[in-house]
C-alpha cells in the first residue's frame, strides 16, 4: 500500500504551535464548519497539552464548501485574524462556536478577540484572504487530502482513527 505523503512542505508561512524543531510536526486540513473537525478539536487540544514541547502541531485551511456553506468565510475570517497576529484564538473560537459561522457572527468574533475591527472588515469585504485559503486547499488536494478533517505526521498521512487516543498514539509513535 502506497504512502500518502505531504506535497507541500511545513514553512514559516504556515500556522503552526510549539517548537520549530519538535521531533513530531503534525499537520491537520482542516474546515471549520466541518463536524468531525470540530470532534476532533479537543482531541487536539489534548495530544497538544500531553505532548508538550515534543509537537508541533500545523492547521491548513480546507474548506470543503459543496456541504459547507460558511466553511470558505470562517477560513477567510481565519487568516484575516492571523494577518493581525491572532489567527488560534479566532482558530479555538471558530470550532468553539462552529454552529454560529454567519458573517455577523464572524465580525462578532473578531470583536471579541480584539481584531481592529473596521480593518477585518475590509479584508473580508474584498475577498483579500481567497486566494490565501485556496492555496492551502489546493496544496490538499496535491497531498491528497479528500475530506476532514485529515492528519500528516511527520509528512505522512494518518489513515487510522483519529478519536480517543488514536492519534496520541500515533504521536507518541512518531517520537521513537
Amino acid at each position: 500500500m502506497e504512502r500518502a505523503e505531504l506535497t507541500i512542505p511545513v514553512s514559516e508561512s504556515d500556522h503552526s504551535m510549539g517548537p520549530h524543531d519538535a521531533p513530531v510536526t503534525l499537520v491537520q486540513y482542516g474546515d471549520f464548519e466541518c463536524p468531525y473537525c470540530g470532534a476532533a478539536y479537543p482531541v487536539i487540544k489534548d495530544v497538544q497539552r500531553r505532548m508538550g514541547d515534543r509537537l508541533r502541531f500545523v492547521f491548513r485551511n480546507f474548506p470543503i464548501t459543496t456541504t459547507h456553506p460558511h466553511a470558505l468565510r470562517a477560513a477567510e475570517a481565519a487568516e484575516a485574524a492571523a494577518a493581525q497576529g491572532k489567527f488560534w484564538e479566532m482558530h479555538d473560537m471558530l470550532y468553539e462556536h462552529q454552529d454560529t459561522l454567519d458573517d455577523a457572527h464572524l465580525r462578532m468574533f473578531a470583536e471579541q478577540i480584539g481584531l481592529d475591527v473596521a480593518r477585518f472588515d475590509r479584508e473580508m469585504s474584498a475577498g483579500r484572504y481567497e486566494d490565501q485559503v485556496r492555496e492551502d486547499f489546493m496544496g490538499g488536494v496535491r497531498s491528497g487530502v479528500g475530506g476532514t478533517p485529515t492528519f500528516y505526521i511527520n509528512g505522512v498521512r494518518f489513515d487510522g482513527n483519529w478519536a480517543g487516543e488514536n492519534l496520541l498514539r500515533a504521536v507518541e509513535h512518531a517520537t521513537h
